[in-house]
């Protein structure tokens, strides 16, 4: 599995684990630890009218995207020029003072183009942060490599990889967003943005475990794929296939949707090699300063290259996740467990993705699980408790939420995280 150890006052550095061979000792119950509090809150901007609350500097928005207008000046980088625009957010008041913050985004980016996103605030000491980058964005690879960004450390906090992180008594009381656009200096072509949002969130502890409440029996057909078939293949990118549980799970789902890489896209790929979407999906979520594939908004990002919907956010609990399930949209779950922690899952990891595709008749969690041996061994059943405490725990309640556009996401609670 690919993804770094998922709670995070330090979660820098990449982290992978193999499957266990044989089945462990039988599951010896942990008390979770006690429930904190869970304030999420997302916002996001995809319309005509949503891009008119911000401020342009260059761009202008038609069909709900953001495109260059005009050149608002030039920027070499990595030895290229560039014109750039921006469109840059209202502030957007968190309501509690929030300890990290996602930013996440879609866009398609020919030729040489490519969009940088950036977050501040204000901070509970009052002051108004730096600038920080979220990602450097392009679709594809032949231009500009994607990559998140070090060194961002400051009095105020860090980004790490892809998740603000505030220093103590730098909690964020407000944020914006600011989305910068470029293509190669003096042409007309044009990067185009078509969704940027930030949820901002401040959570502790397991949270309390959940009852069914609805979903019951309702197991969605996301194909199945395993990311072990893929062991060995383009070490390039994060040492091969047996990392990319994200770029795997993210696969299965925009696979679900109908869409997805054509073989033309793919055609790279060795002809030999099954399942070369998710090869596809590997190199084009490849973080070039993490050095690896399980960037959480490089991955909705990459479902974005399909015309879907996609954003990150968390959720509070595996009752939200239901209603999810209930209006047809699985979702991409980030976890961490140790071996046997969660019945139905005989291995360990520090940091994994994989895809809750449904419930049981009794509301216990079925997953397609890229970490499996072969892709018809990916749908597991497994333990309700066990896996909702370990992924608020470890992750925050992180999902990937990737969607046809058509597809209206469930009514949001009155602290919207969705």
């Amino acid at each position: 599995m690919e993804r770094r150890a998922v709670l995070r006052s330090a979660l820098v550095g990449g982290a992978s684990i193999g499957l266990a061979g044989v089945v462990g000792p039988a599951w010896a119950a942990k008390p979770p630890p006690p429930p904190g509090p869970r304030n999420i809150a997302y916002k996001g901007w995809s319309s005509d009218a949503d891009f008119g609350t911000g401020t342009h500097l260059g761009t202008a928005t038609s069909g709900g995207a953001l495109r260059i207008t005009s050149a608002a000046g030039q920027f070499t980088y990595l030895g290229s020029s560039y014109d750039y625009a921006s469109w840059t957010s209202p502030m957007v008041i968190t309501g509690f003072p929030a300890t990290e913050a996602i930013a996440s985004w879609t866009a398609d980016t020919s030729g040489a183009t490519w969009v940088q996103v950036e977050l501040r605030g204000v901070t509970a000491a009052g002051n108004t942060s730096a600038w920080k980058i979220m990602g450097r964005w392009a679709a594809d690879d032949t231009s500009v490599q994607r990559t998140s960004v070090p060194g961002q450390t400051d009095t105020d906090g860090g980004i790490a990889i892809d998740t603000w992180t505030a220093a103590a008594g730098r909690e964020l009381t407000s944020w914006q967003v600011r989305v910068t656009l470029y293509r190669p200096a003096g042409g007309s072509l044009t990067p185009v943005v078509h969704s940027v949002g930030v949820v901002a969130s401040a959570v502790s502890g397991a949270g309390t475990a959940t009852t069914p409440s609805a979903a019951q029996g309702i197991t969605l057909n996301v194909p199945q794929y395993s990311q072990e078939i893929h062991a060995g293949q383009y070490p390039q990118y994060n040492g091969g296939g047996e990392a990319w549980c994200s770029p795997t799970s993210t696969s299965m789902v925009v696979a679900f949707w109908g869409t997805g890489p054509t073989p033309a896209d793919y055609a790279w790929v060795n002809p030999g090699y099954a399942d070369p979407w998710v090869d596809h999906a590997a190199r084009n979520t490849y973080d070039l300063n993490y050095n690896g594939t399980g960037n959480w908004p490089f991955n909705t990002a990459y479902a974005g290259r399909f015309g879907l919907d996609g954003f990150v956010t968390r959720l509070r609990s595996l009752n939200e996740a239901e209603k999810f399930i209930a209006a047809g949209i699985p979702l991409v779950f980030s976890l961490s467990f140790g071996k046997n922690e969660i019945p139905g899952l005989s291995y360990s990891t520090n940091g994994h993705l994989l895809v809750l595709v449904g419930f049981s008749a009794t509301g216990q969690p079925i997953l397609n699980d890229p970490a499996s041996a072969t892709d018809a061994a990916v749908r597991k059943t497994v333990g309700r408790t066990q896996f909702e405490a370990a992924w608020l725990k470890t992750s925050g309640g992180v999902v990937y939420v990737i969607k046809q556009p058509g597809v209206a996401l469930p009514p949001a609670p009155a602290q919207a995280n969705w």
